[in-house]
Order: structure tokens, then C-alpha cells, then sequence
């Protein structure tokens, strides 16, 4: 990915400072002893910052985590918060864009004194911000999918959500499955959509398919007539996609409009609201239920933690618009149980200062004989006031953490039915794994 100068210079200054601070590279995320600015007044309401674009292109990615957070605080406050503390969160627009996600992360742990932790940053600005906040010992809770961080040695960095690598595997299987062998890559040009693409292409290649088309799109164009006749030529079978609403609602109702339709298969960015209305109202709800299925990271809405966040944020709507939109998406259950899992690890380190509790993160949600499974904030606080261990199942399913803080799964497929997702299938993990290994 290539950064703009501004935000590259910006990011090696940075990773200067994040070399400088760290102990290197070891097999495990290395450590970082707390410091006084990172304590918070006893007295303080705790923050969780909402760090991921709220404009540009993947403007969709903060009202999404949006739907995550507030549910998560307000079943915190009404257990009686944390350590004395209540928790809110607090909205910090990265714009999508590296040059203005660094000063936005500077300006939030500048003013933010009581700062326990982040969800984000997405894959647009993860390179430039993580070795920011993790020298800050802030804890973070990405979305980031790429493929830089699936060993990372930044002992505040967390990631619920699957790498990118994995996405793009998950993709490759399910073309593969449908007997497609001839598919077209059409990914935007950003940081976040690209990182999908060096492993699907190898994923669809070992199994034997051909990419015959691939270029990053150039977002929110008034016309791809001259893309669409070149993927024409190529004759796909299929096409694989991650591109914003306006640009998936524009190429696909020219598709449609110069040849019909090809199967589509997209991310699950293309699963989250404005990008299904977007694209259901360009090419119209029978075309979207033929010929659209997306794949995202398997959370079914069911069993009682799904039941405890769907409730919290149905509850939600004064803060969350349309809050129903979301009780389905994976993300936005994984940014529920983010802060859920930073709750608790405070409680379990008698400590609101990240450069204590942080470690305790998976104390909370791995397993182990004799623990306590916990499906809710309450329950976990409870279990801890008892002297118990815990393990935090979280909305999301399981959190397993490996030695670099990632914790993955398998993915579902699905498709958009008389205005609701419909699940259809799934690729599992160990699929997952025998493809990329």
C-alpha cells in the first residue's frame, strides 16, 4: 500500500518512536510496564474512543461500531460500572485517510485523559496508528484486516475480527464450492479494500481458478462503462468485490444496463446497510437476491450473548439510528464484546490504568479448567466479585487469542432477501486452514 508523503513521513516517525519504546521482536507481544499518565482519576468517566472513519469512502464503518459500543456501555453502567467508574464512548473521525488519522489519534490521547481504550483503527490507517497508540499503552480492538499485523509483537493490539489473509481464503473457498472458475477482482483503490486482494488471488489460483481481470477501482466515479467492457472481455464467471455504496451502485447498474448481471461475491462490507440499500435501489431487490451473496465472519444472532447485545441495542435507538440494522453484524458484535472484554480485564486487574489491565485481556476470555463461562458483562463482574476465573463468550462467539493477538474463525455467506440478510452457507476454519497452509 502506498501511503500519501505526508502520511508516510508521519507513520516512519512513528515506528521510530514505537522501535524506540519496544523490546523487539520475540514470539509473543512484548510487554510494557504502566506509567503515571496512564493511570485515570479515580473521580472520571472512563472513554472508549470510536477510532474509524465517520466520512470519506468508509464513512459505514463508525455508525457500525457505533452499534457495538453504546449497547456494550450502557449494560456496563447499569451493572453499576467499572471500579467506580461509568464508561461512555467517544467518537474520533479518522476520515479513512492516514494523514488525518494521526493527528486525530494524537488529539484524542492529548484530550482524552481518561482514555481506556480504542475500537479501531480500520484497515485505512492501521499502518500509520497503531505503533501511535501502542506507544501511548493504549489497548486497541482493530478492524484492521491486514496482514502486517498477524504477527505483530505490539502488546496492545487486539484483533477479534479475522485478518484480511483469511478473508480472502474464505472467499476463494466459496467460489471454488459454487464450481466457479474464471472470476474478476473489483476492489477499490483504498488501503482497506486492496488488503483482501494478494490472498484471495492466490487462494482462487491454488484452487485451481483463474483471476482474469484485476484493478483497483477509483472510488465514487460517475461511470465505469470502459471497467465494465474490460471485465466483459475477460468473461468471469464471477465476480469478486469490495468497493463503497456509491461505487458498487454505479458499476453494477451499468453492468446490468450494457450486459446483465454476473454473480457477485463480496465482502462483508458489502453486507452492511448502506451498501445493500445503495445497491438494492441501483439494481433492484430480485437482481440483489440472484445474483449477490457477501461473506462475513460467523456470529449467528443467536444464544444469550447475541441475546444480551441485541436487547441492549435494540434499547439503544436515542443514540444508535436505526439501531436494528445492526443485530446481525459480525463487527458490530465483536466492537460490543471489545468493550465488554475491556471491562472486565479492568475488573480482574483491580485496575482502570491500560498499562495494568491489558494483560489481563486474556485472562477474561480464554479458556481453562475450572473457569466460569460468562456470556455478559454482569455475569463476568459477578463471577469476579466471587473469587472466580472467567471466560467471556462474547456475541461475536468465542475470543481465542494466539501469542500475537489475534483470535479468528470460520465465515458464512449471505444473501439479501426482501430486506433482510439470509444466511446460506459456510466456509469453517479448518478449511480455512488446510488453504493456507
Amino acid at each position: 500500500m502506498r501511503l500519501p508523503v505526508t502520511a508516510l513521513a508521519a507513520a516512519l516517525a512513528l515506528l521510530s518512536v514505537a522501535a524506540c519504546s519496544s523490546s523487539g521482536s520475540s514470539s509473543s507481544p512484548s510487554g510494557a510496564s504502566p506509567s503515571p499518565s496512564t493511570l485515570v482519576p479515580s473521580a472520571s468517566t472512563l472513554v472508549v474512543g470510536e477510532f474509524n472513519p465517520f466520512t470519506g469512502p468508509d464513512a459505514a464503518f463508525g455508525p457500525e461500531m457505533v452499534g457495538g459500543c453504546i449497547p456494550a456501555i450502557q449494560q456496563i453502567n447499569a451493572a453499576g460500572g467499572v471500579l467506580g467508574h461509568r464508561m461512555s464512548c467517544v467518537q474520533e473521525d479518522t476520515r479513512g485517510d492516514p494523514a488525518d488519522a494521526v493527528p486525530a489519534a494524537q488529539k484524542m490521547m492529548a484530550t482524552e485523559t481518561s482514555l481506556v481504550g480504542v475500537l479501531g483503527p480500520s484497515s485505512d490507517e492501521a499502518l500509520a496508528t497503531v505503533p501511535l497508540l501502542n506507544t501511548g499503552h493504549v489497548p486497541m480492538f482493530v478492524d484492521t484486516g491486514q496482514a502486517a499485523f498477524d504477527h505483530t509483537t505490539d502488546a496492545y493490539f487486539w484483533r477479534i475480527t479475522p485478518a484480511d489473509d483469511v478473508k480472502g481464503y474464505a472467499m476463494a473457498l466459496w467460489a471454488h464450492q459454487a464450481g466457479y472458475t474464471r472470476a474478476a477482482a473489483v476492489f477499490g483503490n483504498d488501503a482497506g479494500a486492496q488488503s483482501d486482494v494478494p490472498t484471495l488471488v492466490g487462494a482462487f489460483t491454488r484452487l485451481g481458478g483463474t483471476i482474469v481481470y484485476n484493478k483497483p477501482f477509483a472510488l465514487d466515479q460517475s461511470s465505469y462503462r470502459s471497467e465494465v467492457e474490460s471485465i466483459l472481455a475477460a468473461h468471469p464467471q464471477v465476480i469478486f468485490t469490495e468497493v463503497d455504496p456509491q461505487t458498487g451502485a454505479t458499476f453494477l447498474s451499468e453492468l446490468q444496463q450494457l450486459h446483465g448481471l454476473l454473480p457477485v461475491i463480496g465482502t462483508e462490507v458489502s453486507l452492511q446497510a448502506p451498501w445493500l440499500k445503495a445497491v438494492n435501489n441501483a439494481i433492484g431487490a430480485g437482481s440483489m437476491a440472484k445474483y449477490f451473496e457477501g461473506m462475513q465472519p460467523y456470529a449467528p444472532p443467536s444464544g444469550p450473548a447475541w441475546q444480551a447485545y441485541n436487547t441492549a441495542l435494540l434499547a439503544s435507538g436515542s443514540q444508535v439510528p436505526k439501531p436494528g440494522q445492526w443485530s446481525t453484524d459480525p463487527y458490530s458484535m465483536t466492537y460490543y464484546d471489545a468493550v465488554n472484554v475491556m471491562a472486565l480485564a479492568m475488573l480482574a486487574a483491580k485496575s482502570t490504568s491500560p498499562a495494568v489491565f491489558d494483560k489481563d485481556v486474556t485472562a477474561v476470555t480464554e479458556p481453562g479448567p475450572g473457569k466460569t463461562v460468562v456470556t455478559s458483562f454482569a455475569a463476568g463482574k459477578a463471577a469476579l466479585a466471587a473469587g472466580k476465573q472467567i471466560q467471556y463468550v462474547g456475541a461475536g462467539g468465542p475470543i481465542v487469542f494466539d501469542q500475537w493477538h489475534n483470535s479468528t474463525g470460520a465465515f458464512e455467506a449471505a444473501r439479501y432477501q426482501t430486506g433482510n440478510v439470509v444466511l446460506v452457507g459456510s466456509v469453517t476454519a479448518a478449511q480455512i486452514a488446510a488453504l493456507s497452509r
